[in-house]
């Protein structure tokens, strides 16, 4: 996988991030550089650690969906994509009890933010990627919309949040589809 498509999919997959740094600053309007960069070291791990353990996790069960990665790193992608798509017409923007500083919001938003990233790294089997590379990416990216997302949502308010979870989705449906024509032509 080259590294402009590891930056797309990295993109696609902060998207969720993007939007939860929206609200976090727009909860913590008086964030700080220090509180916004701790927040956003938080979700970079996690966002680029799980594609990791998702990738380990492939690896274990690689012989047994071989002849069909492609079509499963398609589906994942696609099911991935689908769901934020879905997510960001079917909910609410609230922020009312949201507080990114305390340790336990902290390490559930980013968890959350994240599970996707697993299935992602699953998928990474079917296809030669540098993990390395795509550890480095995956938290870079997500550290810096991390960042923006919070400057945004101190100045912008939740305008965008959901406008990005779509653009996110259709990014990995893309992505699902580019790997599956790679494969099959």
């Amino acid at each position: 996988m080259s590294f402009f498509t590891i930056t797309l999919l990295a993109i696609g997959l902060s998207f969720d991030t993007f939007a939860v740094s929206i609200t976090c600053g727009i909860a913590r309007k008086h964030i700080v550089f220090w509180e916004a960069f701790r927040v956003a070291v938080v979700f970079a791990f996690f966002q680029s650690t799980m594609p990791l353990l998702g990738w380990g996790f492939g690896l274990a069960i690689k012989s047994v969906i071989e002849p069909i990665d492609h079509w499963l790193a398609l589906a994942l992608l696609c099911l991935i994509g689908i769901k934020m798509i879905v997510e960001a017409f079917g909910r609410e923007e609230t922020n009312s009890a949201l507080d990114p500083l305390n340790p336990k919001v902290l390490f559930t938003l980013a968890l959350a933010t994240s599970i996707d990233a697993f299935a992602v790294g699953i998928g990474f089997v079917a296809v030669k990627v540098n993990m390395l590379h795509a550890y480095l990416i995956i938290g870079s990216v997500t550290f810096l919309v991390a960042m923006l997302g919070m400057l945004f949502g101190k100045s912008i308010g939740s305008v965008l949040g959901k406008r990005m979870e779509i653009i996110g989705g259709l990014i990995l449906i893309g992505l699902g589809l580019k790997i599956v024509i790679e494969h099959v032509g």
